[in-house]
């Protein structure tokens, strides 16, 4: 059987932690969507280097990878993992 000191620290405890874990609620909401969108980004360019073709030679305004689709358009992946489609003039020679 428990002891009343022993209910009144599990029950000090667990009060402490609900705290906590409201007090930091938000920085764990914002990390947890830095990963998912990584995740995400990382995701759509692997199945965009499979599936679409990798303009050679080219990049993005940022120095980013620019990809080719079926249709003929060309895109980059931001760091959300949405495909953002690019004009002639955003796209210039990579840079050694």
């Amino acid at each position: 059987m428990r002891t009343p000191n022993r209910i009144s620290a599990l029950l000090l405890a667990a009060t402490i932690g609900i705290a906590a874990q409201s007090a930091s609620a938000q920085g764990i909401d914002s990390t947890i969507k830095k990963i998912g969108h990584k995740t995400a980004s990382v995701a759509v360019k692997g199945a965009s280097a499979v599936s679409d073709k990798i303009y050679k030679g080219k990049e993005g305004p940022n120095g980013e990878t620019v990809y080719i689709n079926r249709k003929d358009q060309k895109y980059m992946v931001d760091g959300k993992g949405k495909k953002v489609y690019l004009k002639k003039s955003q796209i210039h020679d990579k840079k050694n």
